[in-house]
């Protein structure tokens, strides 16, 4: 059994190695309230729409229609990356929970640590390249409508 003051010096390592993977919950934190921010405004556009299409049912049915299958697909891609994100974010958690159990058990577990943090960059990954897929959908929509009114 380790003594009170090795415990406490592992705790202490613990901290100190925990601290890269807080950082980056920080960033991913950040980048779920981007997608966030913006799978509400799908929602908004999308909802907008409908009351649209309720309140006077003799405007452009088909663009309108249109638009809101995009936005279906908008709202697809962010709610993947918002999963993925988040996924990314729970094993980054879990990464710190085995530094801890590690440093606390004195149990060598940096294989599941590098398993996890391995884990947790391919969720992040995935996120982001989802994200990036609504992004250039978005873009594209935009161009689309900007080149009819020309």
């Amino acid at each position: 059994m380790p003594s009170s003051f090795e415990n406490i010096s592992n705790i202490s390592q613990a901290i100190e190695l925990a601290l890269g993977p807080v950082f980056l919950l920080t960033g991913i934190a950040g980048m779920l309230n981007v997608m966030s921010g913006r799978l509400s405004r799908i929602i908004d556009r999308g909802r907008s729409l409908t009351e649209r299409l309720i309140d006077n049912p003799s405007v452009h049915q088909e663009n309108i229609n249109k638009e809101l299958i995009i936005l279906e697909r908008r709202r697809y891609f962010t709610s993947l990356a918002i999963t993925s994100c988040t996924v990314s974010a729970l094993l980054v958690c879990l990464v710190i929970v085995t530094l801890f159990c590690e440093a606390m058990f004195n149990v060598p577990l940096s294989w599941i640590i590098g398993y996890l943090f391995i884990l947790a960059i391919l969720a992040l990954v995935v996120g982001l390249a989802f994200f990036l897929r609504e992004v250039h959908q978005s873009a594209k929509t935009v161009r689309l409508n900007h080149s009819r009114e020309k």
